[in-house]
């Protein structure tokens, strides 16, 4: 006879209950045995104690009420970061058919309403159901279209404390930090057992307290972000590798609180050629007007393809480089808003000190120049400019007498500026007069370390001595100051400090402080790392990084070496001015300094080991995003840096 569903049933429970363990085998946990705590008390009313190791306190919350129009990610963020707190969304789409009809349900409502407070003279109702009315329909004929859909949805959100009294505190202050967004925080009153279940990962509702949504409002409760870079305007930079949309890279756009810019990789992951791609297409699509300071002449293509100017500076070359030259600015008085006319001698001489002090130290960094070599080279340099009369007056740069005509147009002619040949002969004779055995050893020392700078004495590296044999020509889209062709160690750093410092006066102070009639320019300094161990060319660049924005200029520094920067406190300022920051492949060696600095996350620093030429990390301000640079065919004519690339170009370009 067989036996029944019920005692076979009861047959199995009882095996089950006085079967023994296996030796060396463990029973299987289910979900909710591995989640529960020791044990709940479910018996209050309005909260739900947890005895576990720590006694806790939970109360569960569902949302009651929810604005009529809200914005991504602002809805539900002060719910999901509001301390120890869990949050579940139930989502569920609904049909079409249901949609349809139920809109039409509620089409009808508001237009019986709407008559209602047509008839009563009530405008402003009327006015409110009608925009309400015109929203239903709206809404309808985008599902019936396809292009919308709507969904129900439940938040459930569960409160975690160590005691009631914070319970009770933080339940009143979330409900006054949602009430801003006018999102309504309802108590799970009576019912904290079951929303607090509907809130572990069970995947089960059990309090149903449902809003509408449609596909856009649906879409403003997830608390996930993708980082979208970029401006309404500028040039196109390259693509956000996350979500496939081109970034537009506005180098001045208002957002931004300063124009600079920062680029730091290793060799061979693409530096020059996001430089190239950037320079050209600002030039061309924004009238942006650059000018690189080459330390490896990499940009003399772009110079020419772009109309621009190359400037070589080399021991062969006839190009002169005068760093005592002095221009007159345009500033604006700060009570008046006017503008006037300057001319700031104190600064230039300051400048020009730190040019001579680095010349002076050389390449070994010799400890023996001090604050007294220092005092010597200035009082010396002040006497220069005032040896030819050049006061703070800006007439004080121009010879007295009768204009002199050129053309149609009369023009005053400018004096000759000092030199570093007129000014050695200056600590030549003063050093003859001097009397006081304190300064004889800084005299005597000039005189010997000077001479290497001096033309008369054919010194090897006198292309700083004499008068400037050109001008930097105003409107030109790019100039190239190609020192590649000096020599490494010592001489392109002390190039690079002294062109910075006459870039300053011939290119930077010409520009307004009135942004509505400045051009927009850009300086760009290739291999800046080359600058940081020598203090005087540090202190200009931090000098020139601050002081930038205000001309409305944007510097830019590249470079391949960012542990120089980080272990050099000196050189901070560069990066706390630089807005932007593009990080593309880096070294491993490297990577952790970056971590440290800019607060990456682990999985930046391993995309940054890893990435391939022209991926990189782009920050602008607070924003990042993943950018893929890719320059045009064309561009690459231009911009590519790698030679074997560049021969099989040209081999492709003479068989076509």
């Amino acid at each position: 006879m067989k036996k029944s569903r019920k005692n076979q049933l009861e047959e199995e429970r009882n095996r089950q209950l006085n079967r023994k363990e296996e030796p060396g085998r463990l029973r299987s946990q289910t979900i909710k045995e591995l989640i529960a705590p020791s044990g709940i008390d479910a018996s209050k009313i309005d909260h739900l104690e947890i005895i576990s190791n720590v006694k806790r306190y939970a109360r569960s919350f569902f949302v009651s009420t929810l604005p009529r129009m809200c914005s991504f990610p602002d809805l539900f963020r002060d719910l999901y970061f509001f301390g120890d707190i869990n949050t579940s969304i139930y989502i569920t789409p609904i049909a079409e058919s249901r949609s349809q009809n139920e809109l039409n349900k509620v089409i009808n409502e508001l237009e019986t309403e709407r008559i209602v407070a047509a008839d009563r003279g009530n405008i402003n109702r009327e006015s409110t159901l009608s925009q309400k009315r015109f929203e239903a329909e709206q809404l309808r004929d985008e599902i019936a279209a396809g292009f919308n859909k709507m969904y129900e949805a439940s938040v459930i959100s569960t409160l975690f404390t160590y005691n009631m009294e914070d319970l009770d505190r933080l339940t009143k202050l979330l409900s006054a930090e949602m009430s801003k967004s006018l999102v309504g925080m309802k108590s799970a009153w009576a019912i904290q057992e079951d929303a607090f279940k509907s809130n572990l990962p069970l995947m089960e509702d059990k309090v149903k307290k449902t809003h509408a949504f449609d596909s856009r409002s649906m879409g403003t409760v997830f608390p996930f972000t993708t980082s979208e870079v970029g401006h309404p305007t500028g040039v196109p930079l390259g693509f956000n590798k996350q979500t496939g949309t081109p970034i537009l890279f506005d180098n001045f756009h208002p957002s931004l609180t300063n124009y600079n810019m920062v680029i730091f990789a290793k060799s061979g992951a693409g530096k020059s050629v996001t430089m190239k791609t950037l320079i050209s297409r600002s030039s061309v699509l924004m009238g942006i007007e650059s000018l690189a300071l080459d330390a490896e002449g990499e940009y003399t293509i772009v110079a020419e393809s772009l109309g621009g100017i190359n400037v070589v500076l080399s021991p062969n070359s006839s190009t002169v480089i005068n760093l005592f030259d002095i221009e007159p600015e345009v500033v604006r008085d700060a009570i008046t808003g006017r503008e006037r006319t300057a001319l700031n001698v104190e600064n230039k001489v300051e400048d020009v000190t730190q040019a001579l002090l680095t010349m002076a130290r050389g390449s070994t960094r010799s400890t023996d120049v001090n604050e007294l070599t220092k005092q010597v080279i200035a009082e010396s340099v002040a006497e220069e400019y005032a040896s030819i009369g050049i006061t703070n007056n800006p007439n004080s740069l121009y010879q007295t007498g009768d204009k002199l005509q050129a053309g149609d147009k009369l023009y005053k002619q400018k004096k000759e500026m000092p030199t570093i040949g007129s000014w050695y002969h200056r600590i030549e004779r003063k050093a003859m007069d001097n009397k006081n055995p304190d300064y004889q050893f800084h005299y005597s020392y000039l005189l010997k370390v000077m001479k290497q700078y001096i033309r008369e004495y054919n010194g090897q590296m006198a292309y700083f001595d004499g008068q400037s044999t050109f001008e930097l020509l105003e409107g030109a889209p790019f100039i190239n100051l190609d020192i590649s062709q000096l020599e490494e160690r010592f001489a392109r750093p002390l190039a690079q400090q002294i062109l910075l410092s006459w870039i300053w006066e011939k290119y930077v102070k010409k520009n307004s402080e009135d942004r509505t009639k400045a051009k927009k320019k850009r300086v760009l300094v290739d291999e800046a790392w080359m600058l940081l161990p020598y203090p005087e060319a540090v202190d200009f660049l931090n000098t020139m990084a601050r002081r930038a924005r205000k001309r409305n200029v944007s510097l830019a520094i590249v470079s391949q070496r960012f542990q120089d920067f980080y272990e050099k406190p000196e050189a901070q300022a560069v990066l706390t001015s630089s807005d932007t920051k593009l990080f593309l492949a880096q070294d491993k060696s490297e990577i952790e300094y970056l971590k440290s600095v800019f607060k990456l996350s682990d999985g930046e620093a391993r995309f940054l080991i890893t990435c391939l030429k022209g991926e990189g990390l782009l920050k602008v301000g607070a924003d990042t995003a993943i950018l893929q640079i890719t320059p045009t065919a064309k561009e690459f004519e231009f911009v590519e840096t790698n030679l074997n690339k560049l021969v099989q170009m040209r081999k492709r370009a003479g068989n076509s």
